[in-house]
């Protein structure tokens, strides 16, 4: 499974505890981040991760063009809903791709967790569910 992630400043803390907590989960999948986010993470976990431009050069954008070409299955996007971001159309963008395109899209950790766990249990492969095999 292909996994973006993504986190605003004051949430990056918060993204490298969690991926710290299921680095056992996350290393079995091909992950991608915005630059900072993805430094961060790999520096605290040793995750192989492709890291694309900080979110506010583009590299939210660049995970949406992922998105629109179907090369990633999830994101992980921790935002900060209680500060105004300066590139809050692109985000608006993000979450509109992921809306077309049936991504899951968690924003905050409760919804993250419960995905992970999921993915972890084999609960749903939600790509068959988008694109049954026939």
């Amino acid at each position: 499974m292909n996994i973006a992630l993504i986190a605003h400043d004051k949430k990056k803390e918060l993204m490298v505890d969690f991926c710290i907590a299921y680095s056992g989960i996350l290393k079995k999948h091909k992950l991608c981040a915005t630059g900072t986010t993805g430094k961060l993470v790999a520096d605290a976990t040793g995750l192989d991760i492709d890291m694309f431009l900080a979110g506010s050069q583009g590299g939210d954008q660049q995970i949406g063009a992922r998105i629109a070409y179907n090369e990633i299955d999830l994101l992980l996007f921790f935002r900060d809903p209680l500060t105004p971001q300066t590139y809050e159309p692109s985000i608006s963008s993000l979450f509109r791709l992921c809306d077309i395109h049936n991504i899951p899209l968690a924003t905050n950790l409760a919804t993250a967790e419960v995905m992970i766990k999921g993915l972890e249990r084999g609960d749903i492969d939600w790509r068959d569910i988008v694109n049954p095999k026939k």
